[in-house]
């Protein structure tokens, strides 16, 4: 079963006055490219998400959100020795030069100065990173969720039009004899108007035709693109990751489509590659997506 590169999930909790939410958005990529945003206390723990994420969402352009919002209010608090301290050092500035200012006074140019207000240092929790592990994997669960019904649905899309390409190879056929008698008509034509009746050879110019004739074969063609259409819908069975191997297949699919046009040489024949080319164009472009 194929899966989408593309799905979003989102998941948050509460802990110890803590909100803390996991948000994963997943775009199509030829190649897997995450970003990774999370706090700063978080740092440390960059590299687990990444190969967290690199492993069980394999490819895409993932963008990965930790957002911690907390919610005590005791985040901040003010450096009270610091703040004694500048007190006592300008009280005793203005003892010195015979000033006598205001207790309340002299608070408010403390408070003034920089470094009294520290942040509240968090020390790691692991079990509080236990619990955000948690509900990374449960986010990554609803990506992959997501991506798995996307994939059918471009399963759907892509075997209905692998389908039309494999329906439309009969109808090739309706027009080869008329084909190779239009050949023939027209190099007898030529013929004639280069060389005279007398100096022609029948048996000559039926075995050219049929020199002429084989170069122009379509069998091979037509097998081969038959093959490369159910070899596709198989590989699209597998339980692993398929988007390039798809993406080389439809490239062997529309090389057989285009000698099988080059080969042609009738009207009717050239209209039928044209809409195997369309099919074969919404393939590939469903394709891309695929992981």
């Amino acid at each position: 079963m194929i899966k989408s590169m593309t799905g979003y999930g989102k998941k948050s909790l509460t802990i110890d006055n803590k909100k803390i939410s996991v948000e994963i958005k997943s775009l199509n990529s030829k190649n897997l490219n995450l970003q990774v945003k999370i706090p700063e206390a978080f740092n440390n723990k960059e590299l687990e998400i990444r190969n967290l994420l690199s492993k069980e969402l394999k490819g895409g352009k993932i963008s990965f959100i930790l957002n911690v919002e907390n919610h005590e209010t005791d985040i901040f608090k003010l450096d009270k020795e610091k703040i004694s301290l500048y007190f006592n050092e300008l009280s005793e500035i203005a003892k010195s030069h015979n000033l006598k200012p205001e207790n309340e006074h002299l608070l408010q140019v403390v408070l003034r100065l920089p470094d009294i207000i520290k942040n509240k240092e968090e020390s790691e929790n692991p079990e509080e990173w236990q619990e955000i592990k948690k509900i990374i994997s449960v986010t990554i669960s609803e990506i992959n969720k997501f991506r798995a019904q996307e994939g059918l649905s471009a399963e759907k899309d892509i075997k209905e039009n692998l389908q039309q390409i494999i329906s439309l190879i009969p109808e090739v056929e309706k027009y080869e004899n008329a084909r190779i008698e239009t050949v023939k008509e027209r190099l007898k034509s030529k013929l004639n108007e280069y060389l005279d009746a007398s100096k022609q050879n029948a048996d000559r110019f039926e075995q050219e035709i049929i020199l002429f004739l084989d170069k122009f074969d379509i069998n091979e063609e037509k097998i081969r693109l038959k093959n490369h259409c159910e070899y596709f819908l198989e590989t699209m069975q597998q339980n692993e990751v398929v988007g390039n191997k798809l993406g080389f297949i439809a490239q062997e699919i529309g090389r057989e489509i285009n000698t099988l046009g080059s080969k042609a040489n009738h009207a009717e024949i050239q209209k039928i590659v044209v809409n195997m080319k369309d099919y074969l164009g919404k393939v590939k472009e469903q394709s891309l997506n695929i992981l």
